[in-house]
């Protein structure tokens, strides 16, 4: 049973108390973990289509290959596995969830080092493939690192080791994306062709090695939440204590209510997810250059980021989860106005500037709140299944309805665009407010066993 609450707690910690939080060991620890987890992503998407096309690999073919990025939205489907089978000798030595992270880690490097070694203009479908296991190990990281994450504070805390995830899983893809590059850069031959092999080979290598960070984390973490599960008594109890029982323990603490909670997962993030596919279609045609747009948009605006990601998680231990996810659902939306803001403006790099601080400020604070919440929602005895769950439908309609997006600016332009992405986060206001009032009934009511099923 869970006993969490995103609900603010009954005295707030002083700021001085509140930003302690950031030095504890359990933080540092998830910093880390979010570094690892960051790096695979690009490898295995952006930088790789960089490096296919460079190759002269076709478009086509670099289309298709994107497609082991998948892997991320089904990790829902095997982390039954993950939250309840134990690995021989390494849960054993190292516990449910260190085990099952280091096993994931040296597949990510495993593959890792056949992207690198394998040329793609002889062995497309060997690095193909190389990709594909290392989208799937990470997948399968990050499936035990939420559930680390979640095992390793209470719900107060929540927040500050989300913001610390997010944090290091940022720093992490600046090195996967710019670092990479230049690693390449600095070791290709002077005056030689325009792909060298060598040098993407020894940037990737690079990569695989930065793997340690997560691994000595793990070899040096405590586990967080040694729970013995009790034995199945045959197949069929197993099959349906594994890929049953996390379902549907949701549904019954929830009942009715699992809707509303469902639905805010759903369109939380919304506003943001659609209005971002057309972001950068918009710089270019607003004239802004390739260095503009990277300097900015990259590493100005993910600093940005991670200021909002520590200001999100700082509030949530302050004020409490639910008040800083309306905060902000708030600002997201509100700062795609100012997107329609910049269309009027054309080619403005101050401009540019002053919305990409309000637009990733404000995407921080609410990725730290959103992270605390579904972490809040889980049940410790299946918090890798349920939080995969949350994890993965908390992009599929935002995702779906932003392929779309194109055809909207085609017909209506960005400014109305960036105005209607705008308005879809008014029913998520709505629903933080409904769902705030939930929460808030539920502590309050009194605290029978069936009743406290549903008390976050």
């Amino acid at each position: 049973m869970s006993d969490k609450s995103p609900t603010q707690p009954q005295t707030p910690p002083g700021w001085f108390d509140s930003l302690k939080v950031y030095t504890e060991p359990a933080t540092l620890r998830v910093l880390a973990l979010g570094f690892s987890a960051g790096l695979p992503l690009l490898l295995v998407l952006g930088t790789l289509s960089f490096r296919l096309r460079e190759a002269g690999v076709d478009l086509a073919t670099i289309g298709y290959l994107s497609w082991v990025g998948l892997a991320y939205a089904f990790k829902w489907a095997w982390a039954p596995l993950v939250d309840r089978v134990p690995l021989p000798f390494l849960t054993r030595a190292l516990g449910r969830r260190r085990s099952w992270l280091l096993l994931a880690q040296l597949g990510i490097v495993a593959g890792l080092a056949g992207m690198a070694w394998f040329d793609p203009r002889v062995d497309r479908t060997l690095v193909a493939l190389c990709a594909l296991g290392v989208a799937f190990a990470s997948a399968t990281q990050d499936i035990a690192l939420d559930a680390f994450r979640i095992e390793s504070a209470d719900v107060n805390r929540q927040g500050a080791l989300a913001a610390a995830y997010q944090t290091g899983y940022r720093l992490a893809m600046i090195w996967a994306g710019a670092g990479v590059f230049w690693i390449a850069a600095r070791a290709e031959v002077p005056g030689g062709v325009v792909y060298q092999h060598e040098a993407w080979r020894f940037a990737y290598l690079v990569m695989a090695g930065s793997m340690a960070v997560g691994i000595l984390t793990v070899l040096f973490s405590p586990e967080p939440l040694r729970r013995e599960l009790p034995p199945a008594r045959d197949a069929a109890q197993w099959l349906r204590e594994t890929l049953v029982e996390p379902f549907a323990e949701f549904l019954r603490r929830y009942g009715s209510q699992a809707v509303l909670v469902l639905s805010l997962i759903a369109v939380y993030r919304i506003s943001d997810v659609v209005m971002g596919i057309m972001a950068n279609p918009f710089y270019a045609d607003m004239g802004f250059t390739k260095i503009e747009v990277a300097n900015i948009t990259k590493v100005y605006g993910v600093i940005m980021t991670l200021l909002g990601t520590f200001i999100g998680g700082l509030l949530a231990v302050r004020l409490g989860v639910m008040r800083v996810m309306m905060l902000g659902a708030v600002l997201s939306a509100a700062s795609n106005l100012l997107f329609a803001w910049l269309n009027s403006r054309g080619h403005d790099v101050p401009a540019l500037m002053l919305v990409i601080s309000a637009d990733n400020l404000s995407s921080g604070i609410a990725s730290a709140a959103f992270i605390a919440y579904l972490s809040s929602l889980t049940n410790v005895n299946y918090s890798a299944t349920q939080y995969a769950l949350f994890s993965s439908m908390m992009l599929l309609l935002p995702k779906w309805l932003a392929g779309f997006s194109g055809k909207f600016v085609e017909g209506f332009g960005y400014g109305n665009f960036f105005t209607a992405t705008a308005c879809l986060g008014v029913p998520v206001l709505l629903l933080v407010w409904f769902a705030s009032r939930m929460h808030g009934a539920a502590r309050q009511a009194p605290a029978t066993p069936a009743r406290a099923e549903a008390i976050l």
